[in-house]
């Protein structure tokens, strides 16, 4: 499939299968995750592997009990790493380990649609209740969940905004 088409054919999935994703495949996908662009390539993001089903559970009440994070085969719950980022100061905790881990939920979701597969964006859920349930360091901030699966139906596209309202030139 083309770039193109992938972002395109990419959207959220909340209804999975059972059918299990290989974990081989996940590795695969998590590899080409940090190939993702990073502030001077510190690459200060981790992820996390979530397939089993009690912490599964735990994920999804931490996560307002949206359902489909238990349904999926498996979940990739993608960290800020603090300590990676630190050479940049407060800019760096704040902003860059944010967007080094949400180019990488990025590569992910492509690389789901890429596999046939479905995902999801995660954000909304408790911080502080997916660190503990996941026993993270202080210094690994949580800033995403997908779940992943085989997804079951179609999904209509969404609307979007057209472009023309969204682009300004040499200032807003």
């Amino acid at each position: 499939m083309d770039l193109k088409d992938t972002i395109q054919k990419r959207h959220s999935v909340r209804n999975f299968s059972d059918k299990e994703v290989s974990l081989d495949l996940i590795h695969e996908m998590i590899k080409f995750a940090n190939l993702a662009p990073s502030a001077g390539n510190l690459q200060a993001r981790d992820f996390i592997i979530v397939n089993d089903i009690e912490l599964k559970k735990r994920l999804s009440a931490a996560a307002l009990d949206q359902e489909f994070i238990v349904e999926a085969s498996v979940n990739i719950v993608v960290c800020a790493n603090l300590n990676r980022i630190s050479p940049y100061g407060m800019r760096g905790r704040e902003l860059y380990c944010i967007q080094d881990s949400a180019a990488s939920v990025e590569h992910i979701l492509l690389l789901a649609v890429d596999n046939k597969l479905g995902a999801c964006w995660v954000s909304a859920f408790d911080e502080i209740e997916v660190s503990k349930i996941l026993n993270l360091p202080s210094y690994i901030r949580p800033v995403a969940i997908i779940p992943i699966g085989h997804p079951i139906g179609k999904a209509e596209p969404t609307s979007r905004i057209d472009t023309i309202a969204l682009t300004h030139y040499n200032g807003w």
